[in-house]
């Protein structure tokens, strides 16, 4: 018993550490979104082949231990399908130098081998100070979050606006107004660009400080809620997002629906946080 537990102990362990060189392609991913410039990427690459190798120990040393395949619960489950997916990113960029993959991949590789390493619970709080700070600054960062993703939706409806109304324009329909005062195209998707990106890294942060914050307080139980789930796909549409915009080149309609979309799911994901968030502040 004692040998199975050191064995787990030691698979989590590895696999944490895994989870700290995944979090260099994270950076790798806000830097390029805020900067628009790869510089990160040599570095977050050779982090992202230590913490997928470190992670395949992880799993085999768990595999030992319990003598099957570690995917009989969540954690076990989305470790080993976060490690899959690292995987396969390695194997199509030795192929085809696909980089631009690492966008979408290397922080969802790092979200879902982060939640694979919170099945072993850690010590409580050291002060309640440190717990409300913490829980403080993860919803201060949603709503600024929330905030940037606001304002792309706006600068999307004027985008989809200032479109139909210079089509008009050039088909001699189009009615005079104040439509006429909104800025150039241009200037609004560089406004959308801008605010997404910024919203994306609000989003990020606030999602591995939310998630790191119920761990601590619930352990394992948080897993299960619903809305866990409707916040992790609101991250995941704002990553696909970021990663259609940035690497797929998606630019003014499309990005704009893209938008308005996720706005949508912030607003579920809002409603469905207010009542567990105004109960754990009193």
């Amino acid at each position: 018993m004692d040998q199975l537990a050191t064995m787990q102990s030691m698979s989590m362990f590895w696999l944490r550490i895994a989870v700290v060189l995944y979090a260099v392609g994270l950076l790798h991913v806000i830097v390029t979104t805020l900067k628009r410039h790869e510089s990160l990427f040599r570095p977050a690459l050779a982090a992202f082949v230590v913490g997928t190798v470190l992670h395949m120990v992880a799993i085999v040393e768990l595999w030992f231990a319990h003598g099957r395949l570690p995917a009989e619960n969540f954690f076990e489950s989305v470790s080993l399908c976060a490690f899959l997916i690292s995987v396969f990113f390695l194997m199509v960029y030795w192929r085809y130098q696909f980089a631009s993959l690492s966008i979408f991949l290397f922080p969802l590789v790092f979200l879902m081998a982060l939640l694979g390493a919170t099945e072993i619970p850690v010590a409580q709080w050291s002060s309640d100070s440190v717990r409300g700070a913490w829980l403080l600054t993860h919803v201060a960062l949603v709503m600024l979050g929330y905030a940037a993703l606001l304002v792309t939706a706006i600068a999307s409806l004027f985008y989809l606006m200032q479109e139909k109304r210079l089509k008009s324009m050039k088909s001699k329909t189009a009615a005079p107004g104040w439509f006429e005062r909104l800025p150039a195209l241009g200037t609004l998707d560089d406004l959308i660009n801008r605010s997404m990106g910024i919203g994306f890294v609000l989003l990020t942060l606030a999602t591995i400080a939310g998630s790191s914050w119920a761990f601590v307080e619930f352990g394992t139980r948080w897993i299960g809620e619903a809305k866990i789930a409707i916040s992790l796909l609101t991250w995941a549409l704002c990553l696909l997002m970021v990663f259609l915009r940035t690497s797929a080149g998606w630019r003014g309609r499309k990005a704009a629906w893209m938008s308005l979309t996720v706005l949508g799911c912030s607003a579920l994901t809002w409603v469905a946080h207010v009542g567990l968030q105004s109960s754990l502040l009193r």
